[in-house]
């Protein structure tokens, strides 16, 4: 209220402390409204809490523990273009509804009303345990925002941990550009930290609550499996796995890899170095991780600060086979086709990112092969197969979004602040893997510190009220000139007839 009321006596004073103070989020599926212009089976049973091994890696091992990670294997369905959800259960009784998984936000929310995008909604009048808080609550994403109520009320997952927990929902009553054509989930789950909570950080997250009251490890993993499947079929397979409270080891290949979690609000790690090819940007580190550089599964693309995507795109039209690209493709306004059957893929390079290791004097890999950002969308007239550019530029981050993590298997290890990554057992096509990993590489050839921190929201919060305080008593001062009777000359000073605030005010 206080924010609100100042704003009104000093919009500019305004307008500077909410920029600095507000986050910004990053919400899936680009999928564009008009028309494009045409240029393992597992067969053993374990019921696990994980353990750390000597390398400090969580691993499925403990036969007597309470989280089954097998009922947790394929409970998400999607695709990169429509994004990633899960089903749960709201309410008394229970209401199912598929909700987005997303780590680059941090309210739990579900459609409470009807929308032309979706085919149902929880109705929260039809559950005895549903409890309003009487707050109501706005967020703002990249793509997309809504408005809702804030209460509580139960929640079950049939394929996740075993039991029912208490946690703070959204009720989404109004939105735009949040709810989109062709996608089948009706809410979104953020699983990022409380500091990205809306309206403030006193709103426990989802993943916060379920920690606290089944007693799992603070931990989750995450495969996403739809590389390669285009974003116009009708299918719905499974789409991949959420692992909460641990990493399941049947689920990916080889050496696991961490970077620290430099930040908890976002994913926030910190970023070395690009690579294209074998072309390295030769950028400096900061340049990467401006203003963060965070690991988001609501996002799409692999999305670069303005620069770095510049040099990207730079470097792949020096390398590609193809010179000759309309910029529409590259800014993803314009698809790439070509005759059906004939695949682009061999055309492009492969995209590598350089990660800072938990020992911060080392780095390792993670590369991606154009399968995987050459992305399949649609055919036309069954003659052409069309793909889009799966990067874009972005004026809020580096954002490691679904076209990488694809390729790998990441674990959000909360509990020891750092990110895994590992090649995902499902990121291979035809025969061939999607992407590669590789390490320890000497991080002496780049900065000590490559990132920028976050905005500190309660310093912020000061900060804000102190600008807004002094630009009240300026505008007292102002109100009292225009009050206070003017004073006629009586010994030679400048009066109200040769003033320029006379001039000024009429």
């Amino acid at each position: 209220m206080a924010r609100a009321a100042a704003a009104s006596v000093c919009a500019f004073v305004f307008s500077l402390s909410l920029g600095v103070c507000l986050c910004s989020f990053a919400v899936p599926l680009k999928l564009s409204a008009g028309s494009y212009n045409v240029s393992s089976d597992v067969a053993v049973t374990r019921r696990v809490v994980p353990a750390a091994d000597g390398d400090g890696l969580s691993l499925a091992s403990d036969p007597s523990g309470t989280v089954n990670f097998l009922d947790m294997l394929n409970n998400l369905h999607g695709d990169h273009g429509r994004g990633y959800y899960i089903e749960m259960s709201i309410g008394t009784p229970g209401q199912k509804v598929n909700i987005l998984v997303d780590t680059g936000s941090s309210n739990f929310a579900v459609a409470a009303a009807a929308h032309p995008f979706i085919t149902h909604y929880f109705d929260a009048a039809l559950s005895s345990t549903y409890q309003s808080s009487g707050r109501t609550v706005a967020v703002r994403y990249t793509q997309g925002n809504w408005e809702g109520d804030l209460g509580t009320d139960r929640v079950s997952i049939a394929n996740g941990p075993n039991g029912t927990i208490t946690i703070n929902i959204a009720a989404i009553l109004s939105s735009e550009g949040f709810f989109l054509p062709g996608v089948n989930w009706q809410g979104i789950l953020g699983l990022a930290y409380p500091m990205l909570a809306r309206p403030d950080s006193s709103v426990m997250p989802f993943f916060n609550s379920l920690v606290q009251q089944l007693g799992i490890p603070d931990i989750f993993s995450l495969q996403m499996c739809g590389a390669g499947i285009s974003a116009s079929s009708a299918a719905d397979p499974p789409g991949g796995s959420l692992i909460m409270g641990g990493v399941e080891p049947t689920l990916y290949q080889g050496s696991m890899w961490y970077t620290p979690i430099i930040a908890e609000w976002y994913f926030q790690v910190e970023v070395l170095k690009l690579e294209v090819g074998d072309q390295n940007l030769n950028l400096d580190c900061k340049e990467y991780n401006m203003d963060k550089a965070f690991v988001d599964s609501g996002t799409t693309l692999l999305r670069l600060p303005v620069n770095v995507f510049n040099a990207v795109v730079e470097a792949i039209t020096r390398s590609s086979l193809i010179q000759d690209f309309s910029s529409g493709f590259w800014d993803g306004s314009k698809l790439a086709c070509w005759m059906k059957g004939e695949t682009p893929w061999r055309f492009f390079p492969k995209l590598s990112i350089y990660l800072r290791a938990t020992n911060t004097s080392q780095s390792f890999r993670i590369t991606i092969l154009p399968k995987l950002y050459i992305q399949p969308i649609t055919d036309v007239d069954g003659t052409l197969d069309c793909f889009r550019f799966g990067l874009s530029s972005s004026a809020n981050g580096l954002v490691i979004g679904a076209t990488v993590m694809e390729g790998f298997y990441v674990v959000f290890d909360r509990a020891q602040r750092r990110l895994g990554f590992a090649l995902s057992s499902c990121a291979v096509s035809g025969g061939e893997a999607l992407s590669e990993i590789a390490g320890p590489f000497s991080a002496a050839d780049v900065g000590a510190n490559c990132s920028w921190g976050p905005a500190k929201e309660p310093f912020m919060w000061m900060v804000s009220y102190a600008l807004m305080a002094v630009c009240a008593m300026v505008l007292i001062m102002l109100l009292l000139l225009l009050v206070l009777p003017c004073r006629r000359n009586r010994s030679g000073e400048i009066t109200d007839e040769s003033s320029l605030v006379r001039h000024r005010i009429k």
